[in-house]
């Protein structure tokens, strides 16, 4: 039986500095996203080129961040640590983002056991790692939550929860909505949560399209970008298929055409990766890049997800 510490404490989560432990990508996201909501970032990694990296990295998404919208406050205080029960002082909330390696989460766990207060949560960024392996080795596993946010995190709102106790999701969710995120809730543990199984269900057939030789690589994207690609940036899929019975609604949809989604659904493929499926991947790919790099393609990923929130909050 889990027990949680007593509710009157949970009020300060989000007044005092939160801990960033993992300074990669996404925890320099993270980072920027307290720092631009006026919340204090106290941040460690073990790798010192990370530690120092973080003040100069965490500029360009905050820029973004003001490109959006002026903080409604002051902007919080970065402070870097070498170690991370100095990092750990005072907190009552940590965003764990260390790489997907168990027995590394493990130890960071075993020491914010030791170095946190009782009061403290950790939520972990974990996108292929479940709660009860990420748990297992906890002296009291009811302070750690799995929360997966979706790249990048101080872009993109969404952040995926799971805990077996609502107290914890309750506390996580007021974190998470003061720097503007959209927590949501899963009943259960899966594997890739709800947003990566939708993601990979998608992907699994955007490459049996190119292997059954509908389409090029670019032509799929062309057409998810400018197709359902645009419907979901505003409704999701259940509602889209709703919408798409008319007056009815889900019941006239499920009935007049319910029949032809089960046979789409019937020929729907599951393309192996094997060497010759992964060169026409990345050729397919290189050749929609257009000679464009990483680093430009993440600019231009960026502007259009900030062009699309802003239309979408009704800011322009």
């Amino acid at each position: 039986m889990y027990k949680m510490q007593p509710e009157s404490s949970t009020s300060q989560d989000v007044q005092v500095p939160v801990a960033i432990l993992g300074c990669g990508l996404i925890g320099i996201s993270w980072a920027a996203l307290f720092l631009h909501h006026g919340i204090n970032v106290r941040a460690w990694d073990p790798n010192p080129a990370a530690r120092n990296a973080l003040s100069e990295k965490v500029k360009a998404p905050m820029a973004q961040l003001a490109d959006m919208g002026p903080p409604a406050i002051t902007l919080g205080i970065l402070s870097v640590f070498t170690e991370m029960s100095a990092a750990l002082e005072g907190i009552l909330f940590v965003q764990e983002s260390a790489p997907e390696v168990i027995d590394l989460k493990h130890e960071i766990y075993h020491n914010f056991e030791c170095c946190a207060g009782p009061d403290a949560l950790i939520a972990s960024s974990a996108s292929g790692l479940s709660w009860s392996s990420l748990s297992s080795k906890m002296s009291a596993p009811e302070r750690l939550l799995t929360a997966h946010p979706f790249n990048p995190p101080h872009l993109v709102p969404l952040v995926e929860m799971y805990s077996p106790l609502d107290a914890v999701l309750d506390r996580a969710e007021r974190v998470y909505c003061q720097i503007g995120r959209v927590p949501v809730r899963m009943k259960r543990e899966a594997t890739g949560h709800i947003a990566n199984r939708l993601a990979s269900a998608l992907w699994r057939e955007a490459v049996n399209i190119v292997v059954e030789g509908i389409a090029d690589v670019e032509a799929v994207d062309l057409a998810l970008v400018n197709g359902p690609g645009l419907r979901w940036a505003v409704a999701g899929a259940h509602m889209t298929y709703h919408l798409g019975g008319g007056e009815g609604g889900m019941a006239q949809y499920l009935k007049h055409l319910g029949p032809s989604q089960e046979s789409r659904w019937e020929d729907l493929g599951s393309p192996t990766l094997t060497p010759e499926v992964c060169a026409t991947l990345i050729s397919g790919v290189e050749a929609e890049a257009k000679g464009k790099s990483i680093k430009e393609l993440e600019k231009a990923r960026d502007a259009g997800l900030m062009r699309l929130l802003a239309a979408r909050d009704g800011k322009v």
